[in-house]
């Protein structure tokens, strides 16, 4: 095992211009405000970059790059030196018919292996449309028929039992897709899987908000808006493990909770 491995700088420059289309195309939905970045450095190696928006449509979106490094990963014993970057994003939308959105992709490294990891999920706030529904999970098994026909049901049941909510005994959401410690000893074919979902992320959410972000809505869908955002809440606070792996591993609070929903009401 080589470590640092050989693609790393590689992976780096494809999360950061992903990023950068990504906060480019909720900038040009959003017509007019833009982005608020801000760096943090981590104890050990490396850091990241905060950005969040908050304009008409996004009561709050969060598009965040990380790069981190130390001498002890976080999450298990014996693994020796790590280097884990990603990015983490979130939104959550002024219309109560527009849904909020979550996608994560990720590269961990150890002295011992490494593994991508990530995925997308969709989670309407009191107002599931199911030709919205059928869109996001019809691009993420396109995306993913092409490596592999099992793929899509596989990473969709992940989805399903990741993002349940114990305590609600409910699923966060409608699904979408998910996988973690993906390696199947082809480096090549791991990487262009983990960057083509990476870069369907847009293709499965803007359609959707191209439909609901001028939806008329009224006071009572706003109040359950902010009700089930307490749900997303507790789950990212309770159960989510990259909140988790953010706290062990030292990393920058703010940067953690950009997650967390503007308002909500319990």
């Amino acid at each position: 095992m080589t470590f640092p491995h050989p693609h790393r700088l590689e992976i780096i420059a494809f999360l950061k211009q992903l990023r950068f289309d990504i906060i480019a195309a909720f900038e040009r939905l959003e017509e007019g405000a833009m982005f608020e970045k801000k760096t943090w450095n981590y104890h050990g190696e490396g850091g990241g970059e905060m950005a969040v928006l908050r304009g008409n449509h996004f009561e709050k979106a969060a598009v965040n790059w990380s790069g981190v490094g130390g001498d002890k990963f976080p999450m298990a014993d014996g693994q020796g030196p790590f280097f884990a970057t990603g990015i983490s994003l979130i939104t959550h939308m002024a219309n109560p018919h527009a849904p909020t959105v979550h996608m994560n992709i990720r590269f961990i490294e150890t002295s011992k292996g490494f593994w991508f990891g990530g995925g997308y999920d969709l989670t309407p706030m009191g107002f599931p449309y199911d030709e919205d529904t059928t869109h996001f999970h019809h691009i993420a098994k396109d995306t993913l028929d092409p490596f592999d026909r099992h793929l899509y049901e596989k990473f969709s049941q992940n989805a399903r039992e990741y993002f349940y909510i114990p305590h609600r005994k409910k699923e966060r959401g409608v699904g979408g897709i998910f996988f973690d410690h993906f390696n199947t000893g082809d480096f090549t074919s791991d990487l262009n899987l983990w960057k083509s979902v990476g870069n369907s992320f847009l293709n499965t959410i803007l359609p959707i908000y191209d439909r609901r972000i001028h939806q008329d809505f009224s006071v009572s869908d706003r109040e359950k808006q902010l009700h089930l955002r307490a749900h997303y809440a507790e789950f990212n606070l309770v159960y989510d493990r990259g909140t988790k792996f953010g706290f062990q591993s030292g990393g920058n609070p703010e940067a953690i909770l950009c997650s967390m929903p503007p308002l909500a009401k319990w």
